[in-house]
């Protein structure tokens, strides 16, 4: 799942943390590498045009890309390239802030040659080829005026059917997991060329005939999108590739996508023991809950059946399906009001977050989410997407309502807003380095919002001993996250197990369950950033409390932590260890 407080002089100088430069050729060598990366990042737009809209560099929203042979090979070249420019920068003599951009910029580059060379999912994962979404942001833009957006996705369309064909060139043994998402996410998605572009037509002030092209036009698109789709659909694949990722590129992925201090068999390690820690303390308060919620019932003598049956009565207490997108738009002006009362960091009211109901295209992977605007476009909206239960059967959606219950829909309230994504974002847009801003690392962005679950609940929110049941079986959650993703792809675990895990140790809902194995069939080392980013968060703040003693400011620690922008926690570690 790529994918942001007041004016900025406000936030207590919030700068990264530079080192001053030594001495004059030090000066002129981060001169001249400040000039390398704006040279950089106007090369990274033209290279992806797509992401450059997706954070809202609009220059090129009228290209659609053909990702055929020559593209990739377009691709190579510049990150070897770039590679190259990198390469005449000591970094022993740049500032701090520039080298973690430096670090950030090679680990981008080299990403990009190990996702062409060898990861190669272009060839086994047909949901990679999608259109609806990048077109529906263009609808649901807020910058330019509406007519201009319409004839940028006007242009856009014109290499669609090409986009398609290439696509089907391209694919060569996919997994029926990808597939079935590919065919499921396009149909959908294709709405936005029907009744959300009809809709937008008709509140523009374009001329009937430019009108009528565009819909003639959009018309080919949907052909394409649902040839795409019914091509995918007749595929005859006796032997699918398996989603599972192995060791090696699992591996791989996991120090590009992650970038951690952490390797694969540490974090899950530390996994493994957290989720025995967790169901401890469980325990302890599941046992002291157990007559208010079971009377004279008799205890089980298995500690986990006694922490189950406690939680399954608790998470009765839930909302409708109607009612779910309502509160969570209730809670989120609480949570704020809660974050200003506590001091525990500025939010800046002037940001929109909008709830809405997710969009077709993006479902199918998780039940809720957060689309920030990028650092080019920081007035924009922030949406909070949020799952819908319509078509559901009536017991899948109680299900799904036990697991978000009215305590860990709290929990899941802080952890996609306040203080969790949207905030996390909204800093992070405003960070003066852009590289750390567009090249945001995804292990940091998931841990904060983590680490924001537990500190809420530290400074004294909603506390009671259901809230710290729940919030530790949420965190077992983020935790089984973990031993998941790299179980299922590295260690081959079934489903059977992984159902187990998730049921049994773990507390969830089938519903919930079921929708976590789908998405460890789809994603691969994505899973693992909540936990390793949580857990390197957490220990960088109790590693400054301990050094800082009685100086330590929680507040501070927030919002400087927050000033380095989507930077790996690692290399934020390093910059708040080392400051004096």
């Amino acid at each position: 799942m790529k994918k942001i407080c007041v004016p900025f002089f406000a936030i207590f100088l919030l700068v990264s943390c530079n080192k001053n430069a030594k001495t004059a050729e030090d000066q002129d060598l981060n001169k001249k590498f400040d000039g390398y990366k704006d040279n950089f990042v106007n090369n990274l737009w033209k290279t992806y045009p797509g992401w450059a809209s997706g954070v809202g560099f609009h220059k090129y929203d009228s290209i659609l890309l053909v990702p055929n042979s020559e593209e990739d090979q377009k691709q190579l070249d510049f990150a070897n390239a770039q590679l190259d420019s990198l390469k005449s920068y000591s970094i022993d003599n740049l500032s701090d802030k520039n080298k973690t951009d430096y670090h950030m910029i090679k680990n981008q580059l080299d990403g990009i040659i190990f996702s062409i060379k060898e990861l190669k999912s272009s060839q086994w994962n047909p949901a990679e080829y999608n259109v609806c979404g990048a077109f529906a942001e263009i609808l649901n833009g807020n910058y330019d005026s509406l007519e201009v957006r319409l004839k940028a996705f006007n242009a856009k369309m014109n290499n669609i059917p090409a986009y398609y064909e290439a696509a089907k060139q391209n694919i060569k043994n996919p997994t029926v997991e990808h597939t079935e998402l590919a065919i499921a996410q396009n149909l959908g998605g294709s709405t936005v060329f029907q009744d959300d572009l009809k809709n937008a037509l008709e509140k523009s002030k374009l001329s009937k005939t430019e009108k009528e092209a565009i819909l003639n036009k959009a018309a080919v698109s949907v052909k394409a999108i649902t040839d795409y789709a019914d091509w995918l659909k007749k595929l005859s694949n006796k032997t699918p590739r398996s989603f599972r990722l192995g060791s090696a590129l699992y591996a791989k992925k996991f120090d590009c996508d992650i970038q951690s201090g952490y390797s694969v068999d540490e974090i899950f390690k530390i996994a493994v023991d957290h989720k025995k820690d967790l169901h401890d303390k469980m325990f302890v308060l599941a046992d002291k809950l157990w007559t208010k919620y079971k009377g004279n019932a008799v205890k089980p003598t298995d500690k986990l059946e006694l922490i189950k049956q406690v939680i399954d009565v608790i998470s009765l207490k839930h909302t409708t399906p109607e009612k779910f997108q309502s509160e969570i738009e209730k809670q989120i002006p609480e949570l704020t009001a809660y974050v200003k009362a506590k001091d525990l960091l500025y939010i800046d009211p002037s940001k929109p977050l909008v709830v809405r109901k997710e969009p077709a295209y993006m479902a199918g992977v998780a039940g809720a989410s957060i689309s920030a605007p990028g650092p080019y476009d920081k007035n924009g909206n922030t949406y909070y997407n949020v799952g819908s239960m319509s078509g559901w059967t009536k017991e899948n959606a109680e299900s799904y309502l036990r697991e978000y219950n009215d305590y860990i829909l709290q929990i899941l309230n802080i952890h996609e807003a306040i203080p969790g994504h949207y905030t996390q974002l909204v800093y992070s847009n405003q960070s003066p380095s852009i590289i750390k801003s567009i090249l945001g690392n995804g292990a940091m962005i998931e841990g904060w919002a983590v680490y924001a679950e537990k500190m809420m609940l530290e400074s004294g929110y909603k506390n009671s001993d259901e809230m710290w049941l729940m919030y530790y079986k949420w965190n077992l959650r983020t935790t089984c996250n973990t031993i998941l993703d790299i179980s299922v792809h590295t260690k081959n675990m079934s489903k059977e197990d992984a159902i187990s895990l998730l049921t049994k140790e773990a507390f969830q809902q089938q519903a919930e369950a079921d929708g976590k194995w789908k998405r460890v069939t789809l994603s691969q080392v994505q899973l693992c950033s909540y936990f390793t980013g949580y857990t390197e968060i957490y220990n960088l703040r109790e590693e400054l409390k301990k050094k800082q003693g009685d100086k330590f400011n929680l507040k501070q620690f927030h919002e400087k932590f927050l000033s380095f922008g989507s930077a790996p926690v690692k290399y934020i570690k390093e910059l708040m260890l080392t400051e004096k």
